[in-house]
């Protein structure tokens, strides 16, 4: 069995490190950001087993998963609970918080040890694990959004938006009528708010309402671009990496 460790506090980092190798876990790297990790998983074979940090010195480790199709097995390691459930929605095999102890992650280990085959039976990437965790048909997605314009507080159906976007470290609804309103949430909040059916995240930046889409056309480097009815802000390009997924979505 070979891993990384994913973890922008390198203290933390090797100590991790030392307590895999008195578990016999061969460690092959250290990443330390986001985008460290993305490149580095774009260009080697994916290791057996990840010890993932969440918030890393440039995000959340789960954009990881959103630019990448990850084919490892996940330990998260982090000082925060709140995101037990997102990283519950990912291939994860445990979720220990910092600092480590030595035996709880032993028993990760071992966890994992257990539940390989299996894993490696179902050979599940990203959106199937989160199609098998909650079934569409059975749970209430959100309908409305509430906003404030001034003083006031505005309603606005789902249906109503086209897309929601980030842009300045803000996340914003854009709806039929051509308005954008900023939100008191992150895309990454959206995600299980979102009927998927209906929205699709075509990138770190955008998630689109199938039925606001205009059209769609060929972009550079096997990419797409989304053009919606009223929409005319930044380009919505579908990236490299969910096209097949997107082409899924729209059938």
């Amino acid at each position: 069995m070979n891993a990384i460790i994913i973890e922008d506090e390198k203290p933390a980092a090797r100590r991790l490190g030392r307590l895999l190798t008195n578990l016999k876990v061969e460690v092959s790297i250290m990443l330390h950001s986001v985008e460290e990790a993305i490149e580095w998983f774009r260009e080697n074979k994916h290791p057996d087993l990840i010890f993932l940090d969440i918030q890393l010195s440039d995000g959340l480790s789960f954009e990881i998963f959103e630019a990448v199709d990850i084919q490892s097995s996940v330990i998260f390691t982090t000082a925060y609970d709140e995101y037990a459930l997102q990283a519950f929605k990912l291939n994860s095999i445990d979720y220990l918080l910092k600092p480590i102890d030595g035996e709880e992650l032993e028993n990760a280990v071992k966890k994992y040890l257990v539940f390989r085959p299996e894993i490696q039976k179902l050979s599940l990437d990203f959106e199937d694990i989160k199609k098998l965790l909650v079934n569409p048909l059975e749970r209430e997605y959100k309908k409305r959004f509430t906003v404030s314009v001034g003083q006031h507080l505005k309603i606005i159906n789902a249906e109503e938006i086209e897309c929601f976007y980030s842009e300045n470290k803000g996340t914003y609804a854009s709806t039929i009528d051509g308005r954008n309103y900023l939100l008191d949430l992150t895309l990454e909040n959206l995600e299980s708010e979102l009927h998927p059916n209906s929205f699709f995240r075509v990138s770190r930046k955008f998630y689109v309402n199938i039925s606001h889409i205009k059209d769609i056309v060929s972009y550079t480097n096997s990419r797409l671009e989304i053009k919606l009815n009223r929409f005319n802000g930044q380009e919505i390009i579908v990236s490299r990496e969910r096209v097949k997924d997107f082409k899924l979505w729209l059938e």
